[in-house]
């Protein structure tokens, strides 16, 4: 299930940013309270600001929040500089291969069709994360070029919405 988060969520927020398994793909380390705590302080800030953001993840059957999706425009210091809003997921270690990180990017992604007015979106994954790759490919993500990112090689992969063009 998807919902906006909750204080309360912090704390397992916190725990999936220090846990290696999870970053390793995403970040230099693992983040420490306080740098956790900044990245759960943007969810609600997007939405304030940009009128989209992420959600909480939740597990249906037993109700504990196991990550988040969602969109952001973080203005990276990034060539290319992407082109549209930036779609997100990371799930607890513990969930992995269960399909969630489709299932939730694939209802933020039946939200953004409705409410972004058919931007495209992009993502950027590093080119040794097959599973993400995988993810994004599943969703509609197809290549759109290679860039570096603070020194890590990553592929852009971006989506069309439905109904446009590739040139919208």
């Amino acid at each position: 299930m998807l919902r906006g988060h909750r204080l309360d969520d912090f704390a397992p927020c916190a725990a999936l940013w220090a846990d290696p398994e999870v970053t390793r793909f995403i970040s230099a380390a693992p983040a420490n309270e306080e740098e956790a705590f900044a990245r759960f302080l943007r969810f609600p800030g997007l939405w304030a600001v940009l009128g989209f953001g992420y959600w909480a993840v939740e597990e249906r059957d037993t109700g504990r929040y196991i990550g988040h999706v969602g969109f952001g425009d973080y203005r990276r210091a990034i060539v290319p500089p992407l082109d549209g809003p930036e779609i997100g997921w990371t799930l607890a270690a513990a969930v992995a291969g269960r399909g969630y990180a489709t299932e939730a990017a694939g209802a933020a992604l039946a939200w953004s069709d409705r409410h972004l007015a058919g931007r495209a979106t992009v993502c950027i994954i590093r080119t040794d994360h097959a599973r993400s790759i995988r993810v994004a490919e599943k969703l509609g993500y197809r290549p759109a070029g290679l860039a570096a990112y603070k020194g890590a090689a990553c592929a852009v992969y971006r989506r069309q919405a439905p109904g446009r063009s590739s040139t919208a």
